[in-house]
């Protein structure tokens, strides 16, 4: 009996990706790498800039949320608990901190976005997670983030139904300390230059 050529692409397909998905979740370098490409795991796209296009009609909440790991003396709030953003349109948020130790202090933001599966649609297009940040003793520092959330959230099936979606960010000494707490396996990337999201 002759199987159909239909047959044998599909069941290729679905063992190459049944291999990618083994190896992503064997070595947490390609994990993270797997989860920024698709947005697996709550993690957001990055992105050069916003689309042309927007959706005024359909609004989402995005609330803001903050925590901080061991090792830092600083105190770390977002400006506002939340705003609510038309699909599509860049906005602007704030966070700030202040070192309320008696000595410089670097730390690192690492972030994520719940609920996990709206994270293909939710796009920073710059943030002060991508890089450290130094604060003397009792320095205040505001820090922004810009972002935009893809219309194609309000079309996907499994995201149509969301209306809040919660950018959160802890602070860490380092990555390295991030990574021993277990906070970078859904985090976004933090090195390297922005790269357009290939995901649309």
């Amino acid at each position: 009996m002759r199987v159909p050529r239909v047959s044998v692409t599909a069941i290729g397909v679905i063992v190459g990706m049944t291999g990618m998905l083994a190896a992503a979740f064997a070595s947490p370098a390609f994990y993270r790498l797997f989860c920024s490409v698709t947005g697996y795991g709550g993690t957001p796209q990055t992105s050069l800039a916003q689309p042309d296009h927007a959706d005024r009609a359909r609004f989402i909440k995005i609330r803001f949320d903050a925590e901080m790991g061991p090792g830092l003396t600083w105190a770390f709030q977002p400006d506002q608990a939340s705003v609510e953003v038309p699909l599509g349109q860049e906005r602007i948020a704030f966070y700030r901190a202040q070192n309320e130790g008696s000595k410089a202090l670097t730390g690192i933001a690492v972030y994520n976005v719940t609920p996990e599966r709206v994270g293909r649609y939710f796009h920073k297009t710059a943030c002060f997670c991508f890089n450290e940040q130094v604060l003397a003793p009792g320095q205040k520092q505001q820090f922004p983030v810009t972002f935009w959330v893809d219309p194609q959230i309000a079309r996907d099936p499994d995201t149509k139904d969301v209306r809040t979606i919660t950018l959160s960010y802890t602070f860490f000494h380092s990555l390295d300390d991030a990574q021993s707490a277990g906070a970078l396996a859904k985090a976004g990337p933090h090195v390297g230059p922005l790269v357009p999201d290939g995901s649309r």
